[in-house]
């Protein structure tokens, strides 16, 4: 029994036992990592090796690979990250110099929050929406918490993370300051924003709805507008709203405008034959101190105009000829010979006007020759009675 104890065979079995623990530690602990832990953009970053004995040699991979950023390897087994950027973040693992995984974790890298710029709106008085925007990018996942006080001590404001908004119900709105405290918070720190709000100043409805601009039939110079409350201003008869409604020509740079309680309004003084621009927006009627609502989009509409269309013209009565048969025959006969002594008539006066042409060109041309005859024989003898009265002159007495 010694002797196969202290054979090959044995320390081969010991061998293969030793390796057979070794890898099964190494999956056990690969299939734990994995702490997680959080780095500031631009620091320096250490990282334990958790399991590492002091100045025992480890071995550092991120991602499964070999390659590091600038770094340096502590005493006990520690890993120094200098001045990290994002190329740094991944996960690391640590290994013995026989290749047993000891440690593994992730880093994630970012920065602390930041102040936050924070706005609220106010569209009717029992509701209150706080939105706000990073003025830090931090790079890591936030949670915020907001709270509300008023005269009556601190409230929630639920918070909408995705939208980085909270909303209030039911506020004191008579109180003349109300406090916002808004606290973002991540893995490397968090920061709590503070302001003060005068909810009555921030009162701000929504636009009015369904604005609608009529012509008013036989009136060119007037338009019919009409329009709804906000849905979102619910009480009406206690919260009254004032409306402002302006208009003008297509085309013009300037307004008129008037004001009213009510949802509808007719305009007396529009410019006949236009298309006119209409919009309308509303405050609430009972505190000066709110804010006026954004203006509904332009609506379009054109002043009654008396309609030019000239009345389609009466059809003539279809021509008898198409009949199929004339119920007169008597009828018919006389005017058939009526239609025979027309034509007759009217052929006689070509054949005349034929005729007269046919004389005037015969004439006209024998006038003028005999004109130019005539012409020529005086001339002819006016030449004779010169020569004779020379020749006499010429004779001696």
């Amino acid at each position: 029994m010694p002797g196969l104890l202290s054979g090959p065979v044995s320390l081969t079995v010991i061998f293969l036992l030793t390796w057979l623990i070794r890898r099964s530690c190494a999956q056990i602990w690969t299939d734990e990592v994995s702490d997680m832990q959080y780095g500031r953009l631009g620091a320096n970053v250490t990282l334990a090796c958790g399991k590492a004995k002091i100045r025992t040699p480890v071995v550092w991979h991120l991602n499964h690979s070999a390659a590091l950023p600038w770094h340096q390897v502590t005493s006990d087994g520690s890993l120094v990250l200098h001045h990290v950027d994002h190329s740094a973040e991944g996960v690391y693992v640590c290994h013995d110099n026989q290749g047993l995984l000891l440690h593994s974790v992730r880093l994630r890298l970012g920065h602390p929050p930041g102040l936050l710029s924070i706005s609220c709106q106010v569209p009717n008085h029992t509701h209150v929406r706080c939105s706000w925007v990073d003025s830090v990018k931090t790079f890591l996942p936030p949670q915020y918490i907001a709270s509300f006080r008023n005269g009556q001590g601190w409230k929630p404001c639920v918070v909408d993370v995705i939208h980085k908004h909270c909303d209030i119900e039911d506020s004191t709105f008579w109180q003349p300051t109300h406090t916002l405290n808004v606290t973002e918070v991540n893995a490397l720190g968090s920061q709590t924003t503070v302001v003060w709000l005068r909810l009555q100043e921030l009162l701000k409805p929504d636009p009015p709805e369904s604005l609608k601009v009529e012509e008013v039939e036989s009136h060119p110079k007037r338009l019919s507008i009409s329009w709804k409350h906000p849905s979102s201003w619910p009480r009406r008869d206690a919260f009254p709203l004032i409306f402002q409604i302006r208009y003008r020509p297509k085309g013009s740079e300037y307004w008129s405008d008037v004001y009213s309680e009510d949802s509808s309004i007719v305009i007396f003084d529009a410019l006949a034959g236009h298309v006119h621009q209409v919009q309308v927006r509303a405050r609430d009627e009972v505190n000066s101190d709110t804010q006026w609502s954004e203006w509904t989009p332009v609506s379009l509409a054109r002043t009654w105009q008396v309609s030019t269309t000239p009345d389609p013209p009466e059809e003539p009565p279809p021509p008898e000829y198409i009949f199929p048969f004339n119920p007169d025959p008597e009828t018919s006969t006389m005017r058939t010979h009526s239609e025979s002594t027309l034509l007759i008539v009217n052929l006689g006066l070509v054949i005349l006007l034929v005729l007269f042409s046919v004389v005037v060109l015969i004439t006209v041309p024998s006038l003028i020759y005999v004109a130019w005859v005539r012409h020529r024989r005086r001339d002819h003898v006016t030449k004779q009675e010169l020569t004779s009265m020379v020749k006499m002159k010429a004779m001696p007495i």
